[in-house]
């Protein structure tokens, strides 16, 4: 059965730090599509809307066999909205 390993203090490590300003400067940009992500925890998010660096943040803390860097990589690609 396969086993989820957790990154302990990756959003404070220096590539969680980095993970963050790049998302930042993404939701920052008109040119990715950015919007919030729907999750049914309306406790910690009222309005049944996930921001989308926390989205982020918490799939690469909880998926330590993910390349951050690679991750940001293909989001980039895969948000980015064609003019």
């Amino acid at each position: 059965m396969a086993t989820v390993k957790k990154r302990i203090d990756f959003v404070t490590s220096e590539e969680g730090l980095w993970c963050r300003s790049v998302l930042e400067a993404m939701e920052a940009d008109k040119a990715y599509n950015t919007e919030a992500s729907f999750t049914v925890n309306i406790e910690q998010f009222p309005g049944n809307e996930m921001p989308f660096v926390t989205t982020h943040m918490t799939y690469l803390a909880k998926h330590a066999e993910v390349n951050p860097r690679h991750y940001i990589s293909n989001l980039r690609l895969r948000s980015r909205k064609l003019v």
